[in-house]
């Protein structure tokens, strides 16, 4: 069975969201649905990177690994292209 490491976005709250799974179509609909308490209020989440791993060891210590090291910084460090429409705030 493989499992699935992701890094989410909410254009909402702009934060990202990284986890780990068996399903990852299911779980990002459970994300969205409001149904995951760390990201109930960030809805919709969009998929930024996903990378299927053999066994679930593997995936949680990448999952560890991406949060220790902060999210977006490790995309950066991999060379994962981040492309976020970002809202401009305006200053008077």
């Amino acid at each position: 069975m493989a499992f699935t490491v992701y890094v989410l976005f909410s254009k909402s709250t702009q934060k990202f969201y990284c986890g780990q799974t068996d399903d990852f179509e299911l779980r990002i609909s459970r994300h969205n649905a409001g149904m995951v308490k760390s990201t109930k209020n960030g809805s919709p989440w969009i998929k930024i990177w996903t990378l299927n791993i053999a066994t679930r060891t593997e995936a949680l210590a990448l999952e560890r690994k991406i949060k220790k090291r902060g999210i977006s910084r490790y995309l950066i460090d991999a060379g994962v292209e981040i492309k976020i429409e970002v809202p401009r705030i305006d200053e008077d």
